[in-house]
């Protein structure tokens, strides 16, 4: 009969499973020297009582906790969602549970120290490993396993999953030009991010492959956020020589871009062709002609790599490159001089 006091003690499983307090110690860490029957005994008996172990406690007599973290700045934003679809699919195929810290806001100051300490208090306590997103911190103190997705920067210490950047910005800015767009403008990410400043380098080379001159007017500094990038747009598009076409270095600011185009009479595509990077789900619904870096592909593959570190499994590499590809739809048309 299920227990009506509020605490229920492993000495009420105990009791009530007709087994030692060891005994069941041994099935809540993952022993397998307990007898199936007995462990599934316990088992239906934590169930029935609601018995919960206190994570922390139980991390100190466990080697292993089967238990991943998750770190993000805002699990609100588009990005993060896709990533924890990915990292989600891949726990209910494995033995592990996860755990999410988040700081709430990709503009929030301090990040780095938040990230140190939640690094440091997930790994040292309560789970197995780390996965880390979109890190303002450059290196970890910690022996514990770290895998990051969209890392600082392109070779951190640490295994990690990131997108072929470079190349889906110039197939991008190719796609532009080859419609006859000449005066692209920009809007960049965040600038600590490895991630803004290789599709920044796709976007420049490809206007110098093309044998046109970078006018710096046109590349707007952004944040990967839609607010931000509506202030680019309006800058971009307020100016006495305007773009044709705009490349949002991802699709919240392209987002941004779509609010202030709407606010200025600008029709998209018929007077502004527009470009952006991730593919989220609401860039389907928006015909937004975007770089697919397959996000929840790369939330599953960081998860399987931590998992992997974790039993102690070599790696073939310590970097994971998805390859990107651009997604055609109905936000850009060919350029026509006076048409």
């Amino acid at each position: 009969m299920r227990k009506t006091r509020q605490t229920v003690t492993i000495q009420d499983v105990a009791k009530t499973a007709g087994v030692s307090v060891s005994t069941v110690s041994r099935v809540l860490n993952g022993k397998v020297d307990v007898a199936s029957e007995t462990q599934d005994r316990i088992r239906s008996v934590i169930d029935d009582l609601g018995y919960t172990t206190n994570l922390a406690a139980r991390s100190m007599r466990s080697f292993k906790k089967n238990m991943v973290g998750l770190i993000m700045p805002d699990i609100a934003y588009p990005f993060a969602i896709e990533v924890m679809k990915g990292v989600n699919r891949a726990i209910a195929e494995s033995e592990f549970d996860l755990l999410v810290y988040t700081t709430g806001d990709v503009r929030k100051s301090g990040r780095a120290s938040h990230e140190q300490k939640y690094v440091s208090l997930l790994s040292n306590s309560i789970t197995d490993g780390v996965i880390i997103v979109a890190p303002v911190t450059g290196a970890f103190s910690t022996d514990a396993p770290i895998v990051s997705i969209d890392p600082l920067m392109s070779d951190p210490n640490y295994p990690s999953v990131h997108a072929t950047n470079y190349q889906g910005a110039t197939d991008a800015m190719n796609y532009l030009l080859g419609l006859g767009h000449t005066r692209i403008g920009f809007i960049s990410g965040r600038a600590e991010l490895e991630s803004s400043n290789r599709r920044l380098k796709g976007y420049r080379d490809a206007i110098k492959k093309a044998s046109l001159s970078i006018d710096e007017k046109l590349i707007a500094s952004g944040d990967y956020t839609t607010e931000t990038g509506a202030k680019c747009a309006h800058e971009l598009l307020s100016g006495d020589n305007p773009p044709s076409a705009i490349f949002a270095s991802n699709d919240q600011a392209a987002m941004g871009v779509f609010q202030v185009a709407q606010e200025m009479g600008i029709r998209i595509p018929q007077d502004l062709s527009l470009i952006g990077f991730d593919n989220i789900m609401e860039s389907k619904y928006m015909r937004l002609t975007t770089v697919d870096q397959f996000i929840s592909e790369m939330g599953f593959v960081a998860t399987q790599i931590l998992i992997k570190l974790i039993n102690g499994e070599a790696l073939d590499s310590q970097t994971y490159q998805m390859q990107t590809q651009l997604v055609i739809r109905n936000s850009c048309q060919e350029f026509i001089e006076n048409g």
